[in-house]
């Protein structure tokens, strides 16, 4: 009997408009009803929006791979995101997006798998250290080490500079007030609520949240782009304060690179953190796993030291990470709209409809799995149905950073794997929220216990 962990039980019924507005604000997940994970497509009408959910895997490629041009990227999740990422590559479309990835494609070529490797591998060993400061057997609140440590790496890969703890903290608190107050705030332009109400109820907040964290980029970023000559970094950064547009001959303005970099930066950090977290649960309720997990690390562990080609050669590992991703994807949802009117399924949908891809919908899918919401890393040693697998996204527009994001869970959690022993603590439930990352609301609690190179 595989391990069932823990997922939001869906509500029977679908939620009024009323009731969704009132109380599924804190997270869509909790908008979910028996039907969402059993339907192909769905609708959800609200007074400023309409919304359409699509589960089915030939609708998903079509939107995403076919015919990408009348399913671009959200503009609502554009100006969702805009105080924070500005105008990046992570939510532009057409033309803008192909020349902002064409600039950013060089940059790209530093986070290759052999180049980033000791930056990981020093990052990890700082976090060990800092658990191993815990007595035995304590609870830790995990959580909260991932998301740093995960920050860390890409800051000093983007920047060639450690995250110091002070203002680690401060972005941290800074992107968690984003989240939360992006969630209410799209509810609320959802709902037609006043510009000024919504601004002021939440959208202040929010704005301020994301300032805090551009400004702290801001104040690394300056003195390098206004010194460029005597820059001599080989990192992110470097290249992308020295990429020059073939057509018009100039380099990035400066709010374009720190838009760019925030977008590197939160997308390259949270995502993984929030996998980790969720893996590490995995392995701290699922002891027969976590053991075969621990075995296969300590075959490729030389002198305590990981080597670079160990990291290929972590099957078992690679599919307990693969299942995590499935079970708890990091992004629940990929946001489009419709450009132009079609038919999707047998339902025409108007131009400006918005579409949402939920992996977390098609991933605990009874078509496209067997016993979708249990824990089984095996399943990945056979074939798995088409499109039916889409953390990272699909098509044109998947995760370019996916190897490097698979590199640094397989390090951490080896590094991890090898010095403990996880139990989850007793009594411990995790809150799962769905706002743009899925994550606990309430951290992540899990008892490490020193295996004392067993």
């Amino acid at each position: 009997m595989k391990t069932c962990p823990f997922h939001p039980k869906p509500i029977k019924n679908k939620a009024s408009i009323l009731a969704t507005f009132l109380f599924k604000r804190r997270s869509w997940l909790d908008g979910l009803y028996d039907k969402s994970y059993k339907m192909k497509a769905g609708r959800v009408k609200m007074p400023g929006f309409d919304l359409h959910i699509i589960n089915d895997t030939k609708e998903v490629r079509r939107m995403m791979v076919d015919d990408v041009d009348n399913f671009p990227k959200s503009s609502l999740l554009h100006e969702l995101l805009e105080p924070l990422l500005g105008v990046s590559v992570f939510t532009t479309n057409d033309e803008v997006w192909k020349k902002q990835r064409e600039l950013l494609a060089p940059s790209f070529e530093l986070t290759r798998v052999n180049k980033v490797f000791n930056i990981m591998n020093e990052a990890t060993n700082e976090l060990i250290l800092k658990l191993n400061k815990y007595p035995n057997n304590s609870v830790i609140e995990i959580d909260e080490y991932m998301t740093f440590t995960t920050a860390d790496i890409i800051f000093r890969t983007i920047m060639s500079s450690k995250l110091d703890l002070q203002n680690g903290k401060k972005i941290l608190e800074a992107f968690n007030i984003f989240q939360d107050t992006t969630a209410k705030f799209a509810i609320g332009k959802m709902f037609f609520i006043p510009n000024w109400l919504n601004m002021m109820i939440c959208g202040n907040k929010r704005n301020k949240a994301g300032n805090t964290i551009r400004q702290i980029l801001s104040d690394i970023i300056k003195p390098r782009y206004e010194n460029i000559v005597n820059d001599n970094y080989n990192d992110i950064l470097s290249t992308l304060l020295k990429t020059i547009d073939s057509k018009t001959n100039k380099r990035f303005e400066f709010d374009e690179i720190l838009s760019q970099v925030s977008m590197l930066f939160l997308a390259g950090h949270e995502t993984t953190a929030s996998s980790l977290t969720w893996t590490l649960y995995l392995l701290s309720i699922a002891k027969n796993e976590q053991e075969k997990a621990y075995k296969e690390v300590s075959e490729y562990f030389s002198t305590n030291i990981l080597d670079i080609n160990a990291i290929k050669k972590m099957k078992y590992l690679s599919n307990v990470f693969k299942e995590a991703l499935r079970l708890y994807p990091p992004v629940g949802f990929f946001a489009r709209e419709v450009r132009k009117e079609c038919k999707i399924r047998d339902k025409t949908v108007k131009a400006g409809a918005g579409v949402v891809i939920a992996p977390w919908l098609i991933h605990r899918h009874d078509d496209y799995w067997d016993n979708p919401h249990e824990f089984d890393p095996s399943r990945f040693d056979r074939v798995i149905k088409k499109d039916t697998y889409i953390p990272f996204g699909l098509g044109e527009r998947i995760c370019i950073g996916q190897g490097f994001a698979t590199q640094e869970a397989i390090i951490i959690l080896a590094h991890i794997l090898k010095n403990y022993k996880l139990e989850l603590e007793n009594g411990f439930i995790p809150d799962i929220v769905g706002r743009l990352t899925i994550r606990s609301a309430n951290g992540m609690r899990i008892k490490f216990i020193r295996r004392n190179n067993e």
